[in-house]
């Protein structure tokens, strides 16, 4: 067992108490807002696609109406180029249309998960320590706290109240997708040293 020269509820303390977060809090309130800012444009945009889409559309269905009347009298080899314009240019818009409701559903997820940030980050306190609900929390408390943190879960055996599990959770990826999750058991098999380099491999 390692000795300290100082309590190691008091280490720990101080430990978690140096997370300094007011900045991330605020960078994530800014980039919140440009992605509700940007969420908005791009809704705007759709609708103008949609507007355009639909003139379009009902452009196509006059001159679809009035082809046949018009055959008989324009060459059928000009008639039918510019049908075929009109054709491309009108899926052109539809898929410009479809690429903006795909773009504006991503915004929005990244939109919630930021949002999921800043409340975490809230119940966290100003200066980055968690919120407590008295001053006599324990060792195991602090430490529970800063694997938190640390996106490390614990679960306890129900017989000798011991931690026998951690799940660590990683961020999630630049690309939107989901982190992993990795489960990783603890025994007396084992030195924690092993265990202490597994969980940092985790994360």
């Amino acid at each position: 067992m390692v000795l300290f020269d100082e309590s190691p509820t008091a280490l720990l303390r101080e430990t978690t108490n140096q997370f300094h977060i007011a900045p991330d809090r605020d960078s994530i309130s800014r980039i919140s807002d440009s992605l509700s800012a940007l969420s908005t444009a791009r809704s705007s945009r759709l609708g103008q696609h949609h507007a355009v889409l639909k003139s379009l559309s009902r452009k196509l269905n006059g001159l679809d109406e009035g082809r046949r009347w018009e055959e008989d009298r324009h060459d059928a080899g000009g008639h039918a180029e510019r049908m075929l314009k009109m054709d491309t240019d009108k899926f052109r818009i539809a898929k410009g249309v479809s690429d903006a409701e795909i773009e504006s559903e991503r915004l929005e997820g990244e939109l919630a998960g930021l949002r999921a940030q800043l409340d975490v980050l809230g119940k966290q306190g100003v200066e980055g320590a968690w919120r407590r609900d008295s001053e006599g929390e324990d060792e195991i408390v602090l430490k529970l706290q800063i694997y938190r943190s640390l996106g490390i879960s614990t679960t306890q055996d129900p017989k000798t109240g011991e931690f026998n599990r951690a799940v660590v959770r990683r961020a999630e990826h630049g690309d939107g997708g989901k982190g992993d999750v990795n489960i990783i058991n603890i025994d007396d098999k084992l030195p924690r040293s092993f265990y202490a380099r597994d969980l940092w491999d985790g994360m």
